[in-house]
């Protein structure tokens, strides 16, 4: 969440902020109740510092009445203390309020944008940050779509996820399981070639893991729950790895930190319908390579771009063409700064799927998390990065449909010592 200083001091920037956004009302209200309830929180912190230091003064001189035997006066003043002692107990109840009312609203205020984020409603809006320059593949009226290759080659099947747990998760077989687990391997070994530390995390995750990374409150819908438990099924590896930061104070020689880890993922979905989400273009488990960093705030931005260019690197290997997008105000996530997709051309379906994001979170992450660093007497947080490399439906989807010939399915030979095989048919 945004750190409250900060929005003390850069009220007009955040407000900016908000309504590039599309904020409701530009996020005046909010702003102002959060900096409403900071000041009765201090108001009463220092009515309540002045009671204290009354308290402690009167009882010293109550020691030293009855002492001089003035039973009388001492008798008085301690019924002031009393009187003190419930004031106290009063303001100490006032400003946990204000500051539990402060901190649900603070939970309720997305990230700032960068200043290079483009205004805008809608994912129409996205800006084009790098074109694809060449011919896109072509294949004619008879491209046939992923998830007909899918049947047509035993690949995976949808109907066979339906009947084991429901619609949305499909059951991958022979060459098609294979070439998942090919493309897992590939990802984990240029990420690992890239400098990053492999990471097994687990599946589920506890309340407080998902609010330090910002899916809770803003994505409660979108995640399975498992309540007996209170448990939350991670919807990406973010989740648990930068969590591994969370209340640790980094050495700074230690930056950047580079982590990576596959895992299953697990997303609701909730309402989504339509000839766009066929196949594999929106389902609820699927498997994804993260690369997380946690940086120096001076260095995230140059962390950022190598991040792209780590991204660029694996779908230039797979053969895929590729575009890159600069979300606009009203299309970056909550917790974001600043996010840039992937798109991979689906020569069958004759439109751009998206693979990755990859954004830089700033502080937002990393003040719910308290994770710091010392610079020099001062503790800083750090800024938290990370980015989909890759995640697997829809780079199968391209893979399948961009690949397909009359003879069967061509993979990319990088992805051959993977497999064993270099064709699917």
């Amino acid at each position: 969440m945004l750190e409250l200083n900060y929005i003390k001091k850069n009220k007009e920037k955040v407000l900016q902020g908000l309504r590039i956004r599309n904020f409701p009302e530009g996020g005046l209200d909010i702003i102002n109740n959060i900096l409403s309830f900071d000041e009765v929180r201090r108001n009463a912190q220092t009515e309540l510092d002045n009671n204290l230091a009354e308290s402690k003064k009167l009882a010293k001189q109550i020691g030293g009445l009855f002492k001089q035997g003035k039973g009388e006066e001492a008798t008085a003043m301690k019924a002031q203390v009393a009187l003190l002692k419930e004031k106290t107990k009063a303001l100490e109840a006032k400003m946990e309020e204000a500051k539990a009312q402060m901190e649900e609203l603070l939970l309720a205020v997305p990230n700032v944008p960068h200043q290079s984020v483009p205004a805008g409603k809608t994912s129409e809006d996205n800006e084009v940050y790098q074109a694809w320059d060449k011919p896109l593949p072509d294949l004619g009226d008879k491209a046939k779509p992923h998830w007909e290759l899918a049947k047509q080659y035993n690949i995976f099947d949808l109907e066979l996820g339906v009947k084991i747990a429901g619609a949305g998760f499909p059951v991958f077989r022979g060459k098609g399981a294979r070439l998942e687990r090919a493309l897992i391997n590939f990802f984990l070994d240029e990420a690992s070639k890239a400098g990053y530390e492999e990471i097994i995390p687990p599946l589920m995750a506890n309340e407080a893991t998902a609010r330090a990374t910002g899916q809770l409150p803003d994505k409660e819908g979108q995640m399975y729950y498992v309540g007996k438990d209170d448990f939350y099924l991670i919807p990406t590896a973010e989740v648990p790895l930068t969590n591994i930061y969370r209340n640790v104070i980094v050495d700074k020689k230690d930056f950047p930190i580079k982590l990576t880890g596959y895992t299953p993922c697990f997303r609701r979905e909730a309402g989504s319908y339509g000839a766009h989400v066929r196949g594999l273009n929106r389902v609820h488990q699927f498997d994804k390579v993260e690369i997380v960093q946690i940086a120096h705030p001076d260095k995230s931005y140059e962390r950022l771009n190598e991040m792209l260019e780590h991204v660029a690197s694996l779908l230039d290997q797979l053969e895929l063409p590729y575009r890159i997008l600069r979300l606009c105000g009203g299309d970056i996530g909550f917790t974001s700064a600043l996010t840039f997709d992937f798109e991979v051309w689906s020569a069958a379906q004759k439109r751009w799927l998206e693979v990755s994001s990859v954004s830089n979170f700033e502080t937002y992450q990393s003040n719910r998390l308290k994770a710091r660093f010392k610079e020099g007497k001062k503790s800083r947080l750090v800024h938290t990065l990370n980015g989909s490399a890759l995640a697997l439906p829809r780079i199968m989807a391209a893979l399948l449909e961009n690949k397909q010939t009359e003879n069967g399915i061509e993979l990319p030979e990088v992805l051959h010592r993977y497999t064993g095989f270099e064709r699917i048919d």
